[in-house]
């Protein structure tokens, strides 16, 4: 669903998707509906759902309650389990959103099936060749970058990598307000002709299309550039994504680790962890993935957001926080947009 016309005033959420559903997502649910003045359609098992709400206080909550018993299990084949299962928690919330009843989607639940259910619901933008996750990577001097594709297409033509990039710069400029998003391509190096035979050839692509695209094209960036900073949008195929996706969180949890070790370990350490404690809370704060809710699914015909499988109420508060903000700030009608002049420069080259 394009972004235009009339917004709807709530988003649609998964209520019985991840590991702590129905309980952290219902309370999530509620916290943003006090925190941020959301609407949200819990859409899931009506009777769970009312026992989660009745623990809490909701009055003068917008909290809607739609009803289905189907849901995917995180066990199940993605695509398998989307078709077999028409009324699941997942789809009905993007049906919502097709239907013009929510700004947009999220879901904890089985990531894999939230894609499908995404394409086969909503549909792709016209243009796009494969809808992409963008993953959030907090770095060194404070901000995000946003890295894509994040896993969701594992083998990748080299012109899809373009696309990735402006959809991850159009989210970028318009979700975290950083205008002209410094836009890398993930090598082995930084010269031009560093890479495999997808990074060169998508390097030429990049340059080439980067003025009618509308975006800041920097050139190919390293890995050890990422946390530093070294561009606002790192752009690269889905399995290079997610392996530096897993290699991040199991680095993270390894340093926190090893500082919660060293820092108990004697007691002029724990004087010393006391006196660093404020500090400390707003390092862990900055790393944790529950600041950003979840990662969006570019390239599809509405606002979705993938949460993590193990959100917590926080981290569902801040996916709907998200979603609201993809839809009101025209991100697929923007990508939408970039796309048609990326065809129409393609089709006028071949006539000259």
């Amino acid at each position: 669903m394009s972004s235009s016309g009339k917004a709807p005033v709530r988003v649609a959420l998964d209520a019985m998707g991840g590991d702590n559903a129905p309980a952290e997502t219902v309370l999530g649910a509620i916290l943003a509906a006090r925190e941020y003045g959301i609407g949200v359609y819990l859409v899931g098992h009506e009777d769970k759902i009312r026992a989660e709400l009745a623990k809490h206080d909701v009055a003068g909550l917008d909290l809607p309650i739609v009803h289905t018993d189907e849901i995917i299990e995180m066990h199940e084949h993605p695509a398998t389990a989307v078709r077999r299962k028409k009324n699941a928690s997942m789809t009905v919330a993007l049906q919502l959103v097709r239907d013009g009843k929510a700004l947009g989607a999220v879901s904890a639940g089985n990531s894999g099936a939230m894609m499908a259910a995404s394409l086969f619901t909503l549909k792709r933008i016209p243009g796009v060749e494969r809808p992409a996750l963008g993953g959030i990577f907090p770095i060194l001097k404070g901000g995000v970058s946003l890295i894509i594709d994040m896993g969701a297409n594992t083998d990748c033509k080299p012109d899809y990598l373009p696309q990735f990039a402006l959809m991850g710069s159009i989210y970028m400029e318009r979700i975290f307000n950083i205008p002209s998003p410094r836009v890398g391509l993930l090598a082995n190096g930084e010269e031009e002709g560093k890479g495999n035979q997808q990074v060169i050839e998508a390097h030429q692509l990049l340059k080439r299309e980067a003025q009618t695209l509308g975006i800041n094209f920097i050139g190919n960036i390293e890995g050890r550039d990422i946390p530093i900073g070294g561009a606002d949008v790192v752009v690269c195929d889905g399995f290079v994504g997610n392996v530096v996706l897993k290699l991040s969180e199991g680095l993270g949890e390894a340093l926190s680790g090893m500082l919660r070790t060293e820092l108990t370990s004697s007691w002029k350490n724990k004087i010393a962890a006391l006196m660093l404690r404020p500090s400390l809370r707003q390092i862990f704060k900055r790393i944790d993935y529950a600041e950003y809710g979840g990662v969006p699914l570019l390239g599809i015909n509405g606002a979705a957001i993938v949460a993590h499988g193990r959100s917590n109420a926080k981290a569902i508060k801040n996916a709907l926080r998200v979603t609201k903000q993809t839809g009101e700030t025209g991100v697929v009608d923007a990508i939408a947009e970039g796309l048609a002049r990326l065809n129409a420069e393609q089709e006028s080259s071949k006539t000259k």
